[in-house]
């Protein structure tokens, strides 16, 4: 029916039927992040949000501004660095950190192997080595909430987690034991020495990220756009040769026109070759492919079945 259209009452008496408004399929994910953003700093004392300046961190630091504009966001943000982070993705964080006038807290995976805290792994990766450098910031600045990235579409172990997850005093996580989550109700509670990780994009799709970033016209970094540059393959991944990731024994080196899915530690994650050069491109691209960008391109989630969710149950994101 339209808005004129009338409608019997019991009294005979006629009235025009109410307008209605249902929103879109992206704006339903906003306005769950959003609640999400919301309830937890209305309940909570100390969030932090975690910004790497990858696609996922930056969509969430659009939703977070956009929760609580006019006011600035009421958080820091804090990046664990690996010390093997592409250049092109730190200058971005850098660069958006300052535009929004936010307080950024790095913990460095170097300091911890300078100081013998941590030991180098044999094969040079160092996205494992960064959950203890997080969970001492969390005790450090005494964070009760910790929003992430993660989402379920990822893999496996995320698909488990519920938006709001309980960490004990270790900082672990213990997939048997987690909290309804009926009609969006959301429950941080915690007992001191705990907290909770937090992820407002829980439900959403790398195809959703990728649509909201071209609605809400999203800055990212260019390396999620198709470049050419030399790389090499290892383990069926295209790495890019740097001073992190170098060829060995009969790797070649080759110049590729390739983009990144994700982005991370260098030495472990990979670029797939791609001619998508704008947003548009991208979303046909990701439409049609049905390997998730975790398990096409990061050789840390190969090294086990079950290796994001031994992470993830020591205290990793």
């Amino acid at each position: 029916m339209s808005i004129d259209t009338e409608l019997p009452t019991a009294a005979g008496v006629t009235q025009p039927e109410a307008p209605t408004h249902q929103l879109s399929h992206l704006q339903d994910l906003e306005s769950e992040a959003i609640h999400i953003f919301r309830e937890v700093v209305s309940e909570l004392e100390r969030p932090v949000l975690l910004f790497s300046g990858g696609k996922d961190s930056v969509v969430m630091l659009h939703l977070a501004v956009k929760a609580f504009w006019p006011a600035p966001v009421p958080f820091p943000v804090l990046h664990v660095d690996t010390g093997h982070n592409f250049p092109e993705v730190l200058e971005f964080r850098d660069r958006t950190v300052e535009r929004l006038g936010l307080r950024l807290e790095v913990a460095r995976v170097q300091d911890y192997l300078d100081d013998g805290r941590l030991l180098e792994r044999a094969d040079g990766t160092r996205n494992p080595l960064q959950t203890q450098p997080l969970l001492d910031a969390i005790a450090e600045h005494r964070f009760d909430a910790v929003f992430g990235g993660g989402r379920r579409d990822e893999e496996k172990a995320r698909a488990k987690e519920r938006v709001v997850s309980l960490r004990d005093e270790f900082g672990q996580w213990d997939p048997r034991n987690q909290r309804p989550e009926l009609w969006n109700l959301y429950n941080p509670r915690h007992r001191p020495g705990e907290h909770v990780r937090v992820f407002p994009l829980s439900n959403w799709t790398e195809l959703d990220v990728w649509r909201y970033i071209e609605a809400e016209k999203i800055d990212l970094p260019d390396l999620y756009y198709a470049h050419d540059r030399e790389v090499f393959l290892r383990d069926g991944m295209w790495l890019a040769v740097g001073e992190v990731s170098q060829p060995r024994g009969s790797e070649q080196v080759e110049t590729k026109r390739v983009r990144y899915r994700t982005v991370g530690d260098m030495s472990c994650t990979g670029a797939v070759e791609s001619d998508a050069a704008t947003v548009a491109d991208v979303i046909a691209e990701v439409a049609v492919t049905r390997i998730t960008e975790r398990g096409a391109t990061r050789a840390d989630d190969r090294l086990t079945e079950a290796a994001m969710e031994d992470r993830k149950k020591e205290g990793y994101f």
